[in-house]
């Protein structure tokens, strides 16, 4: 299995998000890193050159493991994406509430923050952080548990 591209750099998360061409998904963007940053008490890193990922945890895939953020963020070109690693689509009570948005395996898509009900994505993403219902603890601090595990 091929080693995953997307790793942790040193970049500048303050720099990327600044560099957003368009002002209101620039704020979109630093809105919902926000909420990202408060619900999983982490800073933010860059991972590859596009995507802002709060958290870490190192997982064990069936050939090879690796490291990967908790939750994060990216402003693709046709929806803002959230990674929300509990599967969003594992609650559908906030995600009838949420408002005009689809769904990706892990991903959340919305096309900007006027679209949502943010107390509903607030609520989505503070769920999502809940390292009791990821089964996952930070890798800076005590090994993870395998994705495996979780699972048990």
């Amino acid at each position: 299995m091929a080693e995953l591209k997307t790793k942790e750099t040193t970049a500048s998360v303050a720099e990327f998000l600044n560099a957003i061409p368009d002002e209101q998904r620039r704020k979109d963007c630093k809105a919902i890193a926000g909420l990202m940053r408060k619900a999983t008490g982490k800073s933010p890193k860059m991972w590859g050159t596009s995507i802002v990922g709060f958290g870490k945890y190192r997982y064990q895939g069936r050939s090879q493991g690796g490291e990967w953020f908790v939750m994060g963020l990216s402003p693709r070109s046709a929806n803002l994406t959230l990674y929300l690693l509990a599967g969003p689509k594992n609650n559908a009570a906030l995600l009838k509430k949420l408002g005009k948005h689809s769904l990706g395996g892990s991903c959340l898509y919305i096309k900007r923050l006027a679209d949502v009900d943010t107390k509903a994505l607030q609520q989505l993403i503070e769920w999502a952080a809940d390292a009791r219902l990821l089964g996952m603890v930070d890798t800076a601090t005590t090994p993870a548990k395998t994705r495996s595990a979780r699972r048990a």
